[in-house]
């Protein structure tokens, strides 16, 4: 799992038919430490995510499997989805050694 941060909603006019009841949020992955890592990109929001929340995401064949997919003829094509609003991140000092 990785961290990110809500940035903005995507709308799109067509879908691919097993995303259209889906949410497109666009995120900025960030480290637990809470700064920015990459570009940001689009996920399915799994949970109800709103704008600026700091959320926690999977990516690849998990990204499928958390939209319901258990196989690859009712797996959605996605690359990232949310799958979780993280409330608190405590790190000890140990977590943020080299």
């Amino acid at each position: 799992m990785q961290a990110a941060l809500v940035v903005g909603r995507v709308t799109a006019s067509r879908k691919y038919e097993t995303l259209e009841s889906a949410r497109l949020l666009l995120i900025q992955p960030m480290t637990w430490e809470k700064t920015p890592k990459g570009d940001p990109i689009v996920a399915v929001d799994t949970v109800g995510a709103g704008s600026g929340e700091f959320v926690f995401w999977v990516a690849s064949r998990d990204a499928a499997v958390a939209m319901g997919g258990t196989g690859l003829a009712d797996s959605p094509p996605v690359d990232a989805a949310i799958v979780g609003i993280v409330d608190g991140v405590n790190l000890q000092a140990w977590t943020m050694e080299s």
